[in-house]
């Protein structure tokens, strides 16, 4: 017993220092990146970049709002985030409900031509999307951006919808349907308020990539007016290349924290959401 206790220990403490590695890394240039911001250009410029900071200032914030369209570009970056979610969730949501309760024959080959998407990299897209949108008058919009950015992401989204609703009880719907209620209602009434964990984590997934989105952006986006964050850090970068680093991580800042936040408030929610979905599956 004291020879497996003893293993237990070692592998608890190998555990830990496992663990506290990840933290570190992980963590390490979060902390970084706000102490930066905080310093005062000289500071920075002068002594050691991955030193703490010897002044403390809050004029970078101020720089940084006065610099770019900070302002502008996070409301961009916000319309763009949350019209390709819509479009994500709710065409998630409906392809998945039509694969998985409604039945449909070739179900199985449909549901594979979905999957094949997740392979496809973006960048094969990019030139023929730029000539279909300057031949409709879609090029230089909001909806160049957030079309493609949701096109992309919806495989995943329907195979973790797909997998939830495999794992619903058949006699839910059976009951549902003997009460009178059609398809639509199904939907409206069970299926899509079983869905909030799962809406959730895919939510806060591509809301990751989506608001660091930089390839669809900077090949679609031309004028100053519709620059999401990402393409507003280049306003940053002065003649011959000089960079406003403290400004710009003050801007990092800015820009990263309403995300952090809304991702610790709903970790939970996301957790459940994949373990209803990937682990039943």
């Amino acid at each position: 017993m004291s020879a497996r206790r003893q293993r237990l220990d070692v592998h608890r403490a190998l555990n830990t220092v496992a663990v506290a590695l990840i933290v570190i890394v992980q963590v390490y240039p979060l902390a970084w990146l706000f102490l930066t911001a905080l310093r005062t250009e000289q500071d920075f410029a002068s002594s050691n970049p991955f030193s703490l900071p010897g002044e403390v200032t809050l004029d970078n914030f101020a720089r940084a709002f006065e610099t770019g369209n900070l302002g502008l570009n996070i409301l961009n970056s916000l319309a763009v985030t949350m019209g390709a979610n819509v479009l994500i969730v709710l065409l998630g949501m409906m392809a998945a409900y039509a694969l998985e309760v409604l039945g449909f024959r070739l179900r199985g080959a449909v549901r594979a031509i979905f999957l094949v998407g997740i392979i496809v990299p973006v960048q094969i897209a990019l030139v023929p999307l730029f000539i279909d949108y300057a031949s409709v008058g879609l090029l230089d919009t909001h909806a160049s951006m957030i079309v493609p950015l949701a096109g992309f992401a919806l495989p995943m989204s329907i195979y973790l919808f797909s997998a939830f609703y495999h794992y619903i009880p058949g006699e839910t719907y059976e009951a549902a349907s003997l009460d009178g209620a059609g398809p639509y209602r199904i939907f409206g009434q069970i299926t899509f308020p079983l869905s909030l964990n799962t809406i959730v984590t895919i939510v806060l997934v591509n809301s990751i990539f989506i608001w660091n989105d930089f390839i669809f952006a900077n090949t679609f986006v031309l004028s100053d007016g519709l620059k999401t964050i990402p393409l507003g850090l280049q306003n940053y970068i002065g003649a011959m290349g000089n960079v406003d680093w403290t400004a710009t991580f003050a801007a990092v800042c800015v820009t990263i924290t309403p995300l952090m936040l809304v991702f610790l408030v709903l970790n939970k929610a996301m957790i459940q959401g994949l373990e209803s979905g990937a682990a039943k599956g």
